[in-house]
């Protein structure tokens, strides 16, 4: 039975309604219209043969009960950034929503295989800081020791706001009891990017997420009065930083999907009458390849103590935060590249640059691939966010797709043993 797509289309419509203002979407998770837009997809489920529950991390399931309890598990997720698009994240929900419609119809509410559709608690990590932490406690691959005494710009705790939304803290690792049974994942998400826009393609197959390397670099010099020391005798930190920002752009650009980012610089003392003594920067490396991301990091470090040098400074290195290139299910690439083919023509293999919940799935060892839908002028993560209404029934199609081929792939893989 065919998937209405256009229902998809005015779910999301009726969802930007009641949970955005004049400067997007406000679904902040562990907040009051988060809360509000999970209500609401509660009702959505009135009509539907399915259970429904939220595990100990706060990540909503939906069931519809096959003959098998091998399941097949569509997910995304419906909290966003301040100021979000219309699109990120519950695209996935209200899709995958409408497959599992799809499996209830044709097979009278009973269908071969178990379908199950999540929507991951705090996927964005927009209050706290903590991206992906639903799907990291169903993977058990959690930091809760380290993540409890998060604090909001307000100054509360994400310990205190898991509570308000009946969220234990202490049993946030009881999530990973959902793996039994998972036998595969698939994720629908706006490509939050320009790629499939420039190549004039509305899908396209998601190959992992690249590995990311994030560090603090800390450049030391002299402080000194702008006005009385010459250029020559200058110990200029923010010098240093500066030949740095421009050398990772070179460093990157030797592989073909790699990115590096200086995100943000700090000088002191800061003013306009002063040599800058110490400049504090960030550095965000990304790739799909390991030993690419290992080579940049390498590359980045030498360049940062030879600039250092050159201008006669010091530089040290601390790590903040680094995850290892996620590679999806080969057979489910394979599945996802022949449904888009068969929905728009023509596909497109790419890496994800962003960390997407699919990532920690695949992590828990459960066979895992997303499809893209190309999205316009490559915006995300603002209320200017859109994709064609022709390439969102696209998707909705190619994802139904996809979801069939998956079944059918893990009932042969039952009846093989």
């Amino acid at each position: 039975m065919a998937v209405d797509s256009l229902r998809v289309i005015s779910d999301l419509q009726e969802l930007r309604s009641l949970t955005a203002d004049t400067g997007g979407a406000q679904r902040i998770a562990w907040s009051p219209m988060w809360l509000k837009s999970r209500n609401w997809f509660r009702h959505k489920l009135e009509e539907f043969p399915v259970e429904h529950h939220y595990d100990a991390a706060g990540n909503s399931w939906t069931t519809l009960r096959g003959d098998s309890d091998r399941a097949l598990v569509l997910g995304s997720h419906l909290d966003s950034v301040p100021n979000g698009g219309w699109l990120d994240g519950c695209l996935g929900v209200l899709a995958g929503l409408e497959v599992l419609r799809g499996f209830a119809e044709e097979f009278h509410g009973r269908p071969p295989i178990t379908i199950r559709l999540v929507d991951w608690a705090d996927e964005e990590g927009a209050r706290f800081g903590r991206s992906l932490f639903g799907s990291s406690a169903f993977a058990g691959t959690q930091t809760i020791e380290a993540d409890r005494k998060r604090v909001d710009r307000d100054g509360v705790r994400l310990e205190d706001a898991l509570h308000e939304c009946w969220v234990d803290v202490e049993r946030v690792g009881d999530a990973a009891a959902e793996q039994r049974n998972a036998g595969a994942y698939l994720e629908l998400h706006i490509e939050q990017g320009p790629v499939l826009e420039t190549m004039g393609l509305p899908l396209g197959v998601v190959l992992g997420t690249k590995g990311v390397e994030r560090h603090a670099i800390v450049f030391h010099g002299q402080e000194a009065h702008s006005g009385s020391t010459p250029m020559g005798a200058r110990r200029d930190a923010l010098a240093a930083a500066a030949k740095l920002a421009l050398e990772i752009r070179a460093i990157a650009r030797k592989h073909a999907d790699a990115v590096a980012t200086m995100g943000s610089v700090k000088t002191f003392p800061g003013i306009v009458t002063a040599v800058v003594g110490r400049c504090e920067t960030t550095l965000d490396m990304r790739d799909l390849e390991a030993g690419v991301l290992e080579s940049m990091f390498v590359e980045a470090k030498a360049a940062s103590e030879r600039f250092a040098a050159e201008e006669g400074c010091t530089v040290a290195w601390t790590k903040i935060w680094s995850i290892e290139p996620i590679p999806f299910h080969s057979h489910l690439i394979a599945l996802c590249d022949e449904a888009i083919r068969e929905t728009a023509g023509t596909s497109h293999k790419l890496p994800s640059g962003p960390l997407h919940d699919a990532a920690e799935v695949a992590r828990a060892n459960i066979p895992t691939v997303m499809m893209f839908v190309q999205s316009l002028n490559g915006l995300s993560h603002n209320k200017a966010e859109d994709t064609r209404v022709q390439d969102l029934k696209l998707a909705v199609e190619g994802f139904d797709r996809l979801a069939r081929k998956t079944a059918k792939w893990l009932m042969t893989e039952m009846a093989a043993g």
